[in-house]
């Protein structure tokens, strides 16, 4: 599965920020790439999100 629903479920963070984290990830992996990316059929954006939900990659607020 590319997208760990339960994860997604579970979330009680704000979603904006999540957004915000998976779209600048989706950024970098379009950029650079990585090797999950081709487990996901180059799902991008799927990728992203499951790297975030599953804190494989932590985000930051910016102040």
């Amino acid at each position: 599965m590319i997208i760990p629903l339960e994860e997604l479920i579970k979330y009680e963070g704000n979603i904006y920020e999540l957004t915000v984290a998976v779209i600048k990830r989706a950024i970098q992996i379009n950029l650079a790439g990585d090797e999950e990316l081709e487990k996901n059929r180059g799902k991008v954006v799927s990728t992203a999100l499951k790297q975030v939900l599953t804190e494989k990659v932590r985000y930051q607020i910016e102040e």
